[in-house]
């Protein structure tokens, strides 16, 4: 009987590292874009701001966590496109030269099959798309969550050691504040630094006459960042231009500075570059 001798080679070795911290590690910045309730435009900021990053020459990687309601693949154009594997892994779709995507919309034979999982299988694909995907090295890795402060945003916050920070979405309407606040509560609990609060739906954009109307209320989200010590990014207001551009596949083409919601966006994507913890 042969007996497996262990020599002081073996002894020496170091285990092997997991492959999802070897993935993260080559990220610098990750960044999660949270919101407390749906439709809220959580999705478009996130789009935005990966791409906006990638267009100032950062390496940007953009993960749709919402694996219920994956949107990111429509607004980019990308929908009926299927990532490839390689040795490496799971190959995200290439928006452009610095922008990289994945999503559980872009595996989906039929884009109107809803994805009926349990915790545990949302959790399992999480992993596997911050593990099996090959994002190579990155300047921000970006990850639009679904709302809520249930399992997919949890499995984020503990599988992403040293996450740069939160950007909380919201609109000025009382009953998405309430949602906020909790939002900025979980980020803390989780020690998640908050990057800042985005007010979207700030007013609407006049198709007409390129004025802004306000539709909402005020106070509200000054009042939430006032409590919890985070600032406010910036004030979107609705415009129909913008829904146009994202229906069409086109925004990391079509929205600029021009606009005048591309230039309030634009501090926006300021802010989240200077931010330090």
């Amino acid at each position: 009987m042969t007996q497996n001798i262990q020599t002081t080679e073996d002894l020496l070795k170091k285990p092997e590292e997991p492959k999802l911290v070897r993935n993260m590690r080559a990220i610098k910045k990750k960044i999660m874009v949270m919101s407390g309730k749906g439709g809220v435009g959580k999705s478009t900021v996130a789009a935005n701001l990966a791409a906006k990053l990638a267009e100032r020459g950062n390496k940007v990687g953009l993960l749709d966590a919402d694996i219920h309601g994956p949107s990111i693949p429509k607004m980019f154009g990308i929908e009926d496109t299927r990532p490839e594997v390689d040795e490496n892994g799971i190959v995200p779709i290439s928006v452009t030269e610095n922008l990289v995507v994945m999503s559980v919309a872009l595996l989906l034979e039929d884009k109107d099959a809803p994805v009926i999982w349990r915790g545990p299988a949302k959790m399992a694909a999480i992993k596997q798309f911050l593990e099996d995907v090959s994002w190579g090295k990155l300047d921000y890795l970006i990850v639009d969550l679904p709302p809520g402060t249930g399992d997919e945003p949890l499995s984020i916050a503990q599988l992403i050691e040293k996450m740069e920070g939160a950007v909380v979405v919201t609109t000025p309407q009382d009953v998405a504040l309430v949602s906020v606040r909790k939002s900025i509560k979980f980020a803390e609990i989780l020690k998640v630094p908050v990057i800042g609060i985005v007010e979207n739906m700030a007013g609407i954009i006049c198709p007409h006459c390129d004025e802004k109307i306000e539709l909402f209320g005020k106070g509200g989200v000054e009042k939430a960042a006032a409590d919890f010590n985070v600032p406010i990014l910036g004030e979107l207001p609705m415009d129909p231009k913008i829904a146009e551009i994202e229906d069409s596949g086109k925004v990391h083409t079509d929205i600029n500075e021009e606009m005048f919601w591309g230039k309030e966006f634009a501090s926006i994507v300021d802010s989240v570059e200077s931010f330090k913890k």
